[in-house]
């Protein structure tokens, strides 16, 4: 029986552990009681290996990840942790049992449409620090009844007339660092170091 799941936010620590580069919890809690974190939404996702690998691109940014059913998984499948490997534990996940559920439990979000439909460029438009970057599911989209009601934030990723769309990961991080690049990448570690050798230039 399907039941509804409240918007439940888990403070989670801000965990991007590349290499020998981590972010601090207060990191990313300063930014989410500043209204700093973009919120990525999958509509009716399919494939547990995309939610997975999205859900670990948005720990890795301070993402939030919204998930709106019904899912086409579960989320204690294999392929979800597979692909998230370790980071899934800290993600911050939110699930609905509708759109409607989530527009009501988001109230004034501002929603951005990644649809091929769409007649402007994701780089065209300005992002702003919270703002909930929405994808549908695999093989259709978003709906275009939702779509029509958003006409204005509707955007899409260029690509070839032979591609019918991206991977829905893939696709999800390209507009998400769109996002954060407009929006100077919060507090993101923008310098890596080598770990046996040192760069020449300072």
């Amino acid at each position: 029986m399907k039941h509804t799941v409240s918007c439940v936010s888990h403070s989670f620590p801000y965990i991007a552990h590349f290499h020998a580069t981590c972010y601090t919890k207060a990191c990313l809690m300063t930014d989410l009681q500043e209204g700093k974190s973009v919120h990525i939404v999958l509509h009716q996702p399919e494939i547990p290996a995309n939610t997975g690998n999205i859900g670990r691109t948005c720990v890795a940014t301070g993402s939030v990840l919204h998930l709106i059913e019904p899912l086409g998984f579960r989320l204690n499948e294999k392929e979800i942790k597979r692909a998230g490997m370790d980071y899934w534990e800290h993600l911050d996940v939110r699930r609905y049992i509708n759109f409607r559920e989530f527009t009501e439990k988001n109230p004034g979000a501002k929603i951005w449409m990644a649809t091929t439909k769409a007649k402007q460029v994701y780089t065209d438009v300005t992002f702003g620090e919270n703002d909930y970057l929405m994808f549908g599911r695999e093989s259709a989209g978003i709906p275009e009844e939702i779509l029509v009601e958003y006409e204005e934030n509707c955007i899409r990723i260029p690509m070839l007339d032979e591609i019918r769309s991206l991977n829905l990961s893939n696709a999800a991080a390209v507009v998400l660092y769109e996002a954060l690049r407009q929006n100077g990448f919060g507090s993101m570690q923008l310098e890596g170091n080598l770990h046996r050798l040192q760069w020449e230039r300072k």
